[in-house]
């Protein structure tokens, strides 16, 4: 292969897509953790989102000034659209962790499967973005997994978490699509501010000198590892792939959270969430697949 041929367009866009899909797969594992953390760590809610959002803004932080160390690159303020996309993950982090501590976590899970079509709509609605077939029977099939799941019945009395779960599915979906629509935001600055504007809205509501020095490093993981990381794979990956495909991706959520709960505490998993699990995976596998089969086959007839 010629220097040309390898650094082609074609052979550019498939390695691009291929990170992509890499960075959002890699976000949606460590978002899958939140479950895990909120049994292990035995705070209030708000109490969580206040340290969560005060580690990871405190990393954000940290590498947007040893970027502008090492190039220079300055720290501006916020436009719009940068303080949209805070609000609307600030908005999903309330409702995600309120939703973990009112219902199981599978529920919580199972509930943001369907991101990929609230994602869709919103993306066809705000940008016009249309999805590939195959992403679009990709999700049909991860909604056959989640009606299995949820076929075995809603936990009588976590009405609420539900709602709330809902709630945080429709703010990550507008978080998608504004990540498409506005390219060109500075991410970091976007995740830093997200994290304090979180930490600021819970404050009222925390009990701060609640926090044992045993919970620190558990918070701070919370914080950097499970919120940090997972952010900023979700906005470099998004920017990547289309809105619904990073959407369907994210959906390895769903089978993920609550096999670590499971694993760490117990916590029971009916045989309707293995096999719906199973099944989310296998349409996240297989786009995944046939989307890398396509554009290996277009690059090596494009060149």
């Amino acid at each position: 292969m010629s220097m040309t041929e390898r650094y082609s367009p074609n052979h550019y866009r498939l390695g691009q897509h291929r990170l992509g899909l890499a960075l959002v797969t890699g976000s949606a594992i460590a978002y899958s953790t939140a479950g895990y953390f909120t049994r292990l760590i035995p705070l209030d809610v708000w109490s969580l989102l206040f340290w969560r959002g005060i580690f990871a803004g405190c990393f954000m932080l940290l590498l947007l000034l040893l970027r502008r160390a090492r190039s220079g690159y300055p720290i501006r303020l916020m436009g719009k659209s940068g303080w949209v996309i805070a609000g609307w993950s600030t908005l999903g982090m309330i409702c995600f962790l309120n939703a973990l501590r009112a219902a199981p976590v599978a529920d919580v899970a199972l509930i943001y499967a369907t991101v990929p079509f609230v994602t869709a709509i919103i993306a066809w609605l705000v940008v016009r973005e249309k999805s590939a077939w195959r992403t679009i029977g990709a999700s049909i099939l991860a909604l056959a997994g989640v009606v299995i799941m949820v076929g075995n019945g809603w936990s009588a009395g976590h009405w609420r978490g539900d709602l709330l779960a809902f709630g945080m599915t429709c703010a990550m979906s507008a978080l998608t699509v504004c990540f498409r629509r506005y390219r060109e935001i500075d991410t970091l600055q976007v995740a830093a501010a997200s994290c304090f504007l979180g930490s600021l809205v819970a404050l009222p509501f925390a009990t701060i000198g609640s926090v044992e020095a045993s919970q620190i490093g558990f918070l701070a993981l919370f914080g950097i590892a499970q919120m940090g990381l997972g952010f900023l794979l979700l906005a470099a990956g998004t920017k990547r792939v289309s809105a619904m495909e990073s959407a369907l991706v994210g959906a390895l959520d769903a089978p993920l959270a609550p096999l670590w709960v499971w694993l760490a505490f117990g916590e029971t998993v009916s045989d309707a969430t293995l096999v719906g699990g199973a099944i989310i995976l296998l349409a996240v596998g297989a786009d995944i697949a046939l989307a890398n089969r396509r554009a290996i086959d277009m690059t090596a007839v494009t060149g």
